[in-house]
C-alpha cells in the first residue's frame, strides 16, 4: 500500500493532486485543514480490513465517565428543587431521552446571568463550529469532486456522442451551464454532424445585438469598464465613425478620468484631430451640469476611469452615471483576452450603473471566446459594437452573432480538454443543484 500526503490551497487542487500523482483508483483515508489550505492523505491499493481492532482513546473515555458522573449529580441535585423549576429542567435535559409521557419540545434558551467563566467556554465552541465547517465545507467539495467525476465517466459509457459534443463546447470555452442548456435542446439528435450545427445555431440564437446602432439611436453613451479592456481606443473609434458619417458638429466627449496618466491629454488629442469639443469633469463635480450645455448635441460619448471595485471613487463614478437627469446608455468594454473571472468581476462591480450592452475588444488578440459569450448570455449583455485591431474607424464592426460564432469556433483550442478538466467542470455543475447534469 502506497500512502502520500498532499496540501493544496482547497479540496478541489487537493483532488486534483491526487489524481495526478495517484490516479483515479486513489482512496482518501484523511483530510485537515492546516495553514494556508487543506490537507489530504491518500493510498494506492488500499483495502480497509473490517476485523481490524479498535485502539481505546483512553483520555476520551475518561472525560466521558466524568461528564457522564457530572450529569447525574446535577440531575438528581435539580430533581429536589420542586415543579417550579421543571421548565428549566427539561431544557437542561433537552437532549436526554425522556419518557413516552413527556414528548421532546425544542426548548427557547434563556440563560440566567452567571459568572465570566461562559466567555471562555464561548469561545471553545465557537472554534469547534468553525472547525465542524470546515470539515463539512472540505466534505462537500470532496463529493463534489467525485460527483463530477461519476457523472463524467457514465456520460462516456452511456452516451459517447453527447460527451464528444461536450468536449466541442469546452475546447470553444464555454461554460458549464451554457453548454449543458445547448445540449437539451438537441438531445434528440443522433447524427453528431447534424447535432453540432444545431449547436451552432443554438448558440448564435442566444447572442443578443442592439435592434438599432447605438450611433445610430443617439444620446449619451458611456464606455465603463475596468483598467485595460480598451474604453478610450473603442471610444475614439465610435467618434471617429460618428465624423465620418455625419460631421463633427453634432457630437461631443466628455473625460471623466483624472486618475490615469495622460488620460485627458489623449482624449484633448483626439478631439483637435475631429475638431470636437472634449469637456473634462472631475471628482466631486456634478456630471449632470458638465452635460447640461451639450444636450443640443445629438451624441455625448463619455470616457471613464478603469477603478478598481475596492476604490470609492469607483461607486461615486457609478452614481454619477445612474443619476436620474443623466440618462446614459453605459456599456461595459471587455477584453476577450481576460480571464474569466476578470470578466466576471467586471460585470459585477460595473452592473450597478445601468448596463445597456457590452462592446467586445481585442478580438484580434484572443485565444478563446467562449468565456465572453457565457457572460454576455447569461446575464443578457446584448453586444453592441466589436473591435479587432487598432485602426480608428477600420476596426470597429457591428456584431453578427453567426459571424461571431464561426469567429469562436475558428479560435477554439487545439487540443481535447484533459479528462481531469472536464470532471472538474461536472463537478462545478453541483456547486447548484439546479445547474446538474442528466
Amino acid at each position: 500500500m502506497q500512502v502520500k500526503r498532499f496540501f493544496a490551497a482547497d479540496m478541489r487542487q487537493a483532488m486534483k493532486l491526487v489524481r495526478d500523482e495517484l490516479g483515479a483508483d486513489a482512496a482518501i483515508i484523511g483530510n485537515r485543514r492546516i495553514a494556508g489550505g487543506v490537507e489530504l492523505t491518500a493510498a494506492l491499493d488500499y483495502t480497509p480490513s473490517a476485523l481490524a481492532p479498535r485502539v481505546p482513546n483512553m483520555e476520551l473515555e475518561d472525560e466521558l465517565r466524568k461528564t457522564a458522573s457530572r450529569i447525574v449529580s446535577a440531575q438528581a441535585e435539580l430533581s429536589m428543587r420542586g415543579d417550579s423549576d421543571a421548565t428549566t429542567n427539561r431544557q437542561l435535559f433537552a437532549g436526554l431521552p425522556l419518557t413516552a409521557a413527556e414528548p421532546l419540545v425544542e426548548p427557547t434558551f434563556k440563560e440566567p446571568p452567571r459568572p465570566a467563566a461562559p466567555a471562555p467556554a464561548a469561545a471553545v465552541d465557537q472554534r469547534v463550529f468553525d472547525s465542524m465547517r470546515f470539515e463539512l465545507n472540505g466534505l462537500r467539495e470532496l463529493l463534489e469532486v467525485q460527483l463530477g467525476s461519476l457523472a463524467w465517466t457514465q456520460l462516456q459509457g452511456s452516451k459517447p456522442h453527447q460527451a464528444n459534443l461536450w468536449r466541442r463546447l469546452q475546447r470553444i470555452g464555454l461554460s458549464g451551464p451554457l453548454s449543458r442548456d445547448l445540449l437539451a435542446l438537441t438531445t434528440e439528435i443522433e447524427e453528431p454532424r447534424q447535432a453540432w450545427r444545431m449547436l451552432l445555431a443554438h448558440l448564435a440564437r442566444m447572442i443578443a445585438t442592439p435592434e438599432i446602432e447605438p450611433l445610430e439611436e443617439g444620446g449619451v453613451i458611456a464606455m465603463v469598464g475596468p483598467a485595460g479592456m480598451g474604453k478610450t481606443t473603442t471610444l475614439a473609434k465610435l467618434a471617429a465613425r460618428y465624423v465620418l458619417k455625419y460631421g463633427a458638429s453634432n457630437i461631443a466627449l466628455v473625460s471623466m478620468d483624472s486618475y490615469r496618466i495622460g488620460a485627458q491629454e489623449q482624449l484633448k488629442t483626439l478631439g483637435r484631430i475631429l475638431n470636437v469639443s472634449v469637456t473634462h469633469v472631475d471628482p466631486g463635480q456634478s456630471l449632470a451640469n458638465a452635460l447640461d450645455p451639450l444636450l443640443r448635441k445629438r451624441v455625448v460619448l463619455i470616457d471613464t476611469a478603469g477603478l478598481q471595485a475596492s476604490d470609492p471613487a469607483l461607486r461615486l463614478q457609478l452614481e454619477s452615471l445612474a443619476g436620474r437627469g443623466i440618462k446614459s446608455k453605459n456599456y461595459l468594454v471587455l477584453a476577450t483576452t481576460s480571464q474569466k473571472q476578470v470578466l466576471t468581476a467586471a460585470y459585477h462591480s460595473y452592473k450597478r450603473c445601468g448596463l445597456a450592452g457590452c462592446i467586445l475588444t481585442k478580438l484580434d488578440e484572443t485565444a478563446s471566446l467562449g468565456e465572453v459569450l457565457s457572460l454576455a448570455i447569461s446575464h443578457e449583455l446584448p453586444v453592441a459594437y466589436l473591435t479587432d485591431g487598432p485602426r480608428i474607424p477600420d476596426d470597429l464592426h457591428l456584431p453578427r452573432r453567426h459571424q461571431l460564432v464561426s469567429r469562436a469556433v475558428s479560435v477554439q483550442m487545439q487540443e481535447e480538454p484533459s479528462e481531469e478538466a472536464m470532471a472538474d467542470m461536472f463537478a462545478d455543475l453541483y456547486h447548484n443543484p439546479a445547474k446538474r447534469v442528466g
